[in-house]
């Protein structure tokens, strides 16, 4: 029997009844929520969902909302949310589901994502670390050093994937494991920014044990399980929902607004082509998340990456460009490890410096033009003369 809104009200209701927002531990009424299906209503029923429309966890939100629920903050946990756990659930075996879904959507254990490599960015099929099998164990043994890594410094596991035959092509040697940060043999260091803080880390690896049981699909099959893991980021990088005139445009328009001695006819028409575009973007981002509904993220969300990132580059140097003098002070380059990128509560200074890694992280700019000519136009494929080239005779 298929799950309606009226259900989803009336399960919400019991939720609120049982485990009242005023009375109950944050923790536990994250818990009871997710138990109760309605953490994200289209998973399976028992892995926090009631396999209802994606469309219909508006439903819930809204009633939680309203009654002052607590969330499970999820930019602080946006990588569990956006690319481990899709993953997972559409790769892990029983048991995986069961002991990572729950702490992974409720915020208990936070989730990074152990793929570039200094040597491996854009080329990331070319990552040379190492996940060598040991004989009677079966464990994997790994070895290397990854970079870019968001939120390494908070979190309790990774999404790892690691070379483990160098004697196939590129594509073909590459396994996914479920790697935990708390071996002795990680070691997460700081990369500070431009911005003076340290979001980003280096993560090296050195002998850290996985158990073959962390083994996220096929020996070999790493590939294409990262493809869903990348499909997925680029949709919760570029297609988050927003309010009318949210995001980059907010800070820009308010200022508008406020400082009329900071008006030009220039900077009007820059700002009215940049709100409209905003708006494009925005539902365009909602459409696409529509047709989420009906399946698995497609190379759609590298265009709304693209735009996202152009976007808030423009806009931000905008900003700067609007507040004049205002606009190059910048409030505090205390070196730091956040939790979360807060691209709003900062000053125009912070929105235009980190707005400039909008083009790399999540896959660059050059490489998603690549995948929408490829993969959404239709266009002829760039030639490849290292496509059948095993690994470890690549020049590097």
């Amino acid at each position: 029997m298929s799950v309606d809104a009226a259900e989803l009200r009336s399960r919400t209701a019991e939720l609120l009844a049982t485990h009242p927002p005023a009375s109950t531990d944050r923790l536990e009424f994250l818990r009871a929520r997710f138990d109760a299906g309605l953490a994200w209503v289209h998973y399976p029923e028992g892995l926090g969902g009631l396999g209802a429309p994606r469309s219909l966890q508006a439903v819930v939100d809204a009633e939680l909302e309203a009654a002052g629920a607590p969330d499970n903050d999820p930019r602080r946990i946006g990588i569990g949310l956006g690319m481990a756990a899709p993953t997972i659930l559409k790769y892990g075996t029983d048991e995986q589901k069961q002991r990572f879904l729950r702490p992974l959507w409720t915020g208990e254990e936070v989730w990074c994502q152990l793929f570039s490599e200094p040597g491996a960015g854009s080329d990331l099929a070319a990552l040379g670390t190492r996940a060598v099998r040991e004989e009677g164990s079966g464990d994997w043994v790994v070895d290397g050093q990854k970079v870019w890594t968001s939120s390494a410094h908070l979190a309790r596991w990774a999404i790892l994937i690691a070379r483990t035959d160098p004697d196939l092509p590129k594509h073909a040697g590459i396994t996914y494991f479920l790697c935990d940060m708390t071996d002795p043999g990680v070691e997460v260091r700081p990369l500070r920014q431009i911005t003076g803080e340290a979001e980003f880390n280096e993560v090296f690896l050195t002998g850290v044990r996985i158990p073959d049981d962390r083994r996220l699909g096929e020996v070999g099959d790493g590939w294409r399980v990262a493809q869903t893991t990348l499909n997925n980021e680029r949709v919760a990088i570029g297609g988050m929902r927003l309010p009318r005139e949210g995001g980059m445009i907010a800070p820009v328009a308010g200022t508008w607004r406020e400082r009329p001695e900071l008006r030009t006819h220039d900077l009007h028409q820059r700002l009215l082509k940049l709100w409209v575009e905003a708006e494009v973007s925005r539902l365009t981002a909602e459409r696409l998340r529509q047709q989420l509904v009906a399946g698995q993220p497609g190379p759609e969300g590298a265009g709304m990456k693209l735009a996202f990132a152009r976007l808030n580059q423009e806009i931000s140097g905008l900003e700067v460009e609007l507040r004049g003098p205002e606009g190059l002070l910048y409030d505090d380059w205390t070196m730091r490890r956040p939790e979360l990128v807060d691209f709003t509560g900062r000053d125009a200074g912070y929105r235009y410096l980190r707005s400039k890694g909008n083009s790399i992280e999540g896959g660059t700019s050059e490489v998603l033009l690549n995948i929408v000519a490829e993969r959404v136009l239709g266009l002829p494929a760039e030639p490849r003369t290292d496509k059948d080239v095993a690994w470890k005779d690549l020049a590097r």
